[in-house]
């Protein structure tokens, strides 16, 4: 071949392998260009998905540290638990944390209530603690407002967050007393929390705590804030946190309007939230429900005592928004060595206060005695009630069924264990017919109609033995009068007063001086109104006297006067037949021990 045909050849080879090249490049260009698009949406999809999640507590009741001041046990939840869950959340870079609280924080150990009436110099303890695991948000709770205005005031002045409460109004002004919601951001998202109070409070507390204040029904408030939140706010998520349980026929009060726990209530009937946190009853559960405009709505309750982290996750995305709720059990952490370290000397001051001596208790003294009878427990109650009040009566009922008081040293921390809460006590003018209606109201709450000895004593849920069918605070037993109750009688007929305790005729047209505690003179339980018919309105009017403190304080007062506590059990009162009830009691307590 000429010489110059191979150089053309040459040139046509290399000329080919070129275009070869240039093709190939520009393929690569292509599928590199397209990766590059694939890549900027992806991220931007990235971009638009926002994740945020919300933990809330509820009824803490002061179990700030791992340890059970009243108990004296250590303990596997707290908020040091929490603390150290919520730690790990925040460490999250790709999702929004917020954590709420949902009332009853300020009531229960000992903690909180060295901090409201022994210690009321320094910052409270549970602000600093709150602000100090910053909390965004939190809602008021009826144990604390129990506290008192001084109290619930230096409290709320101290935190770093929003305190909620929208049906909880000045009486004066009509406006809400605490704010009634708050907005959190997360990006370009808008979070609204409502926050909501159990309208019960007049019926247990008295009105010197809430003076300032009325409370409305849960229902009207949030069908009056949701539509102004929804038009002013324009959040993307709306949330309920409600000091108010999910079981609107739990707490003898049927009707739907000024519901304690008017939580699925509200969820129903309101259109607009997404979410509610629920409390004030204690339970754990998470659940969805439909509202009158068929949409969705998830419901968590947390527990109480710190538990449980309720917690809700929120996914913005390019599907609309997904929600998902659980309950994390505070089992599976352990307390945040910085927390503890952070609150150190306030634990330290706590227990000394608790391990002060008050007397010395010569034998035990056991709470479950209480549903079965007389018990020493309960006549010790009734003893201070009668000697502080001068009254001729007594009511009172067991606070804690696991509460024992052994033999020995009476400490400062087992007055917590014998009086759970800061009742105050008053003393009360009712007739003989209102005393026997107090009574029946109580006993037929409190035993089963029994037919024959192999029946059970006390009154059980359906198909649920040792389960009682209702609190057994409301349990209320009498000292003063002597009494029995039949209990092969029919319900509202099973009490017959003999006399007074001293010998005295009784007579159900006399008016009696009576000592009860705030929460029952309110008519908590319903013993004044539904059981001995009187008005609600007329309550206020029968307080004759009212200490200014609340009962643990005298029962302290009143043990330090004594060297030595004999236990005495007031025999003033029997369940009859006692051939049934004997071999029923035996078999009942086996059930709830």
């Amino acid at each position: 071949m000429p010489r110059s045909f191979k150089n053309v050849s040459k040139y046509v080879n290399t000329a080919r392998s070129a275009g070869f090249m240039l093709k190939n490049i520009a393929k690569r260009s292509r599928i590199l260009h397209l990766g590059v698009i694939i890549l900027l949406l992806f991220t931007a999809c990235k971009q638009d998905q926002i994740t945020v999640r919300i933990a809330v507590t509820t009824d803490v009741h002061g179990m700030i540290y791992p340890h059970d001041f009243i108990s004296r046990a250590p303990s596997d939840h707290s908020l040091a638990h929490i603390y150290k869950y919520v730690s790990e959340q925040r460490t999250k870079q790709d999702t929004f944390f917020f954590l709420l609280d949902n009332g009853d924080f300020l009531q229960g150990q000992p903690t909180v209530y060295y901090y409201n009436f022994v210690d009321t110099f320094q910052e409270h303890l549970s602000a600093r603690v709150m602000n100090y695991m910053e909390y965004d948000a939190g809602t008021v709770g009826n144990h604390d407002i129990e506290t008192g205005p001084q109290v619930y005031k230096r409290v709320g002045d101290s935190f770093q967050f929003p305190w909620l409460a929208a049906n909880a109004v000045n009486s004066t002004t009509g406006l809400p007393y605490f704010e009634p919601y708050t907005i959190l951001k997360a990006g370009s998202k808008r979070i609204a929390i409502l926050g909501l109070i159990t309208p019960g409070i007049p019926g247990w507390l008295p009105k010197n705590l809430w003076a300032e204040m009325e409370f409305r029904d849960m229902v009207e408030t949030a069908q009056e804030w949701v539509p102004h939140i929804i038009e002013k706010e324009k959040p993307d998520l709306l949330v309920g946190l409600f000091h108010s349980g999910t079981d609107a026929s739990y707490g003898g009060n049927p009707d739907a309007y000024m519901n304690e726990n008017a939580v699925m209530l509200v969820a129903e009937q309101v259109p607009g939230f997404h979410i509610i946190f629920a409390g004030h009853d204690h339970r754990v559960s998470t659940q969805q429900i439909a509202n009158i405009e068929g949409d969705s709505v998830l419901i968590i309750d947390p527990g109480s005592h710190g538990r449980f982290a309720g917690e809700a996750t929120i996914t913005f995305g390019s599907q609309g928004m997904q929600i998902r709720g659980e309950n994390i059990p505070m089992q599976a952490y352990d307390p945040s060595e910085a927390f503890l370290e952070q609150f150190a000397k306030e634990y330290e001051t706590v227990s000394e206060y608790l391990e002060d001596t008050i007397t010395w208790l010569a034998a035990d003294m056991v709470g479950l005695d209480a549903l079965f009878g007389p018990s020493s427990m309960l006549s010790l109650i009734h003893n201070v009630q009668l000697d502080l009040s001068a009254a001729q009566i007594s009511f009172t009922a067991p606070l804690s069924i696991s509460a024992v008081l052994r033999e020995g040293p009476l400490l400062v921390s087992d007055m917590f264990k014998l009086y759970r809460f800061e009742n105050m006590l008053y003393r009360m003018d009712l007739t003989g017919a209102e005393i026997d209606g107090f009574l029946e109201h109580a006993v037929g709450s409190w035993f089963n109609t029994m037919s024959g000895p192999g029946d059970h004593l006390l009154l059980f849920g359906p198909n649920q033995p040792g389960r009682l069918a209702s609190p057994y605070y409301n349990f209320s037993s009498a000292a003063g009068i002597n009494y029995t109750v039949d209990v092969t009688g029919n319900p509202g007929d099973r009490v017959s007063i003999q006399a007074l305790s001293d010998g005295s005729p009784f007579n159900e047209a006399n008016t009696y001086s009576v000592a009860l505690n705030s929460y029952r003179g309110n008519g908590g339980g319903g013993h004044l109104t539904a059981g001995a018919g009187i008005p609600k309105e007329e309550l206020a009017n029968r307080i004759a006297w009212s200490t200014d403190r609340d009962l643990r304080f005298y029962l302290m007062d009143y043990l330090r006067q004594q060297d030595t506590l004999y236990p005495l059990t007031r025999q003033n009162w029997a369940c009859i037949p006692v051939h049934f009830t004997g071999p029923a009691s035996i078999s009942d307590r086996k059930i709830l021990d």
